[in-house]
């Protein structure tokens, strides 16, 4: 959680967006567009083999192109198998990285 708060901060460049995001994503000030693609990746994370036709229409209908929604999808998957990997073999954070 600490790497991807860093990388959230790095990106969004607001404190008080990323807190918001932490807390509850569904309540944050997000564009249509964020929520939209937040909502589909939070699916693909958590119930993979439910996705269907509809959930890459509602991406298209947040204006995501075609390879923007391969884009999203990728990093999903991306960070799903990193994340398996590191929690299987119990890889911690470095200490030295900050919050």
């Amino acid at each position: 959680m600490v790497h991807h708060r860093r990388g959230l901060r790095r990106l969004i460049a607001d404190d008080e967006l990323v807190a918001a995001v932490e807390h509850d994503w569904t309540t944050a000030p997000l564009s249509p567009k964020r929520t939209a693609m937040l909502a589909y990746a939070v699916k693909l994370t958590t119930t993979p083999a439910d996705m269907d036709d509809a959930d890459v229409d509602a991406l298209r209908h947040a204006d995501f192109s075609d390879r923007d929604i391969l884009d999203i999808t990728e990093v999903v998957g991306y960070y799903a198998y990193a994340n398996r990997i590191a929690d299987g073999l119990g890889i911690k954070t470095e200490h030295w990285i900050p919050d």
